[in-house]
């Protein structure tokens, strides 16, 4: 605490200050939440594709930047008008939020809610930051109003989902703050996979395995991977997958590879988790002529793509998703409720642990080809 303004808290949090570069382990000051904002004390981070992309300068280079959008931690104190939770609740911060009044949360087809948006601004929904370095001279820009590589960060009370820990793992948590739940709602919520279903899923990675689970609770019939690396093939398969390809070994394309395993006819749903944007057209093209559903999940490192508009004519349906359509007030509890009771494990996704003094290592762990998911302990 900084002992001359106890309201203000001076921590240790992982700052970006150019793009591209390494994090620096910095000292700075996190403010008291405002109205309807809480301040949390981290407990448990992970790292996802998309911070990566962030720190790179993805979707706005805003620099220096707090990054992290996964993690758990305990609330430690809240502004005026916060009713939905209280000093000490285990939360999970997160990126979307939810009214259940603007016209999108009353639809109920989507999870973007206008009031408390997906904000790529750096920056709080009253426009200013509630991070600072340098005695508070210089302003922190926050990232996807989460900022979880920090010992302390302020969100929005809309934006913090309640945990149980005593039903679910603080790690099993932060997993499910964006890659897993990504994956699971996209089959799940985002298009209802239905029973019967054949699907074929382009990359293994946390986002990928989410969507192999997701379609098993479905009762997807054919659950088809897809990925370079072959050690995915036994995560494929712990999470429900039937069928692996490897597309090192044939010389044909990934469609049709799909096709070969399907009778020639395609699966009824791909989900493109790669973010590779020649495997766009290989998503639609493995999908099904007239009927075929294809997910595009996976954001790459840019955000155009060209894909050949013939075979989405063709009665294709192409879609994207955030967070899995997932309602994080309405859908997420559910989520929960399926990992308290086991439904859903996610100890096969925690490949590597690290300490957040150590969070460098991170983004070389993911070179591993045994990573999966790195967890980071505060």
């Amino acid at each position: 605490m900084d002992l001359s303004n106890p309201k203000v808290i001076t921590c240790k949090a992982a700052v970006v200050w150019k793009e591209g570069e390494r994090l620096k382990m910095e000292e700075i000051r996190v403010d008291p939440p405002k109205s309807n904002e809480v301040r949390i004390k981290m407990l448990f981070a992970s790292l996802c594709h998309t911070d990566i992309l962030c720190s790179k300068g993805f979707s706005i280079p805003l620099f220096p930047r707090v990054l992290g959008h996964e993690g758990v931690g305990m609330i430690e104190s809240v502004g005026e008008n916060v009713t939905n939770v209280k000093e000490g609740d285990i939360v999970m911060p997160l990126y979307l939020g939810e009214c259940k009044e603007c016209p999108n949360c009353k639809s109920g087809r989507t999870n973007l809610c206008h009031k408390y948006p997906l904000d790529f601004s750096g920056l709080m929904l009253d426009g200013t930051s509630r991070m600072s370095i340098n005695g508070g001279q210089q302003l922190i820009y926050h990232s996807l109003s989460c900022s979880t590589w920090s010992e302390y960060t302020v969100i929005n009370a809309n934006y913090a989902v309640k945990v149980d820990p005593q039903k679910i793992p603080l790690p099993h948590a932060s997993l499910l703050c964006c890659g897993f739940t990504t994956g699971y709602g996209a089959a799940w919520r985002e298009v209802h996979v239905e029973k019967g279903s054949t699907v074929a899923v382009l990359g293994l990675g946390a986002v990928g395995l989410g969507v192999v689970d997701g379609a098993r609770s479905q009762g997807a019939v054919k659950i088809i991977g897809v990925d370079i690396n072959e050690l995915r093939r036994g995560k494929g398969e712990a999470f429900g997958m039937t069928d692996f390809i490897n597309p090192k070994d044939c010389k044909t394309s990934i469609s049709d590879m799909i096709k070969d395993v399907t009778g020639g006819l395609g699966v009824d749903y791909v989900f493109e988790c790669t973010g590779i944007p020649s495997m766009l057209n290989e998503a639609i093209e493995a999908s099904k002529l007239g009927m075929g559903t294809i997910v595009i999940i996976g954001a790459g490192n840019g955000i155009s793509r060209e894909f050949n508009l013939i075979p989405l004519l063709c009665g294709r349906t192409m879609k994207g998703s955030i967070y899995g359509g997932i309602r994080v007030h309405s859908d997420l509890p559910a989520i929960l409720h399926r990992c308290a009771n086991k439904e859903i494990q996610l100890d096969e996704l925690i490949t590597h642990q690290i300490s957040f003094t150590e969070i460098n290592q991170s983004f070389e762990l993911l070179k591993d080809p045994h990573c999966v998911k790195v967890l980071i302990k505060f």
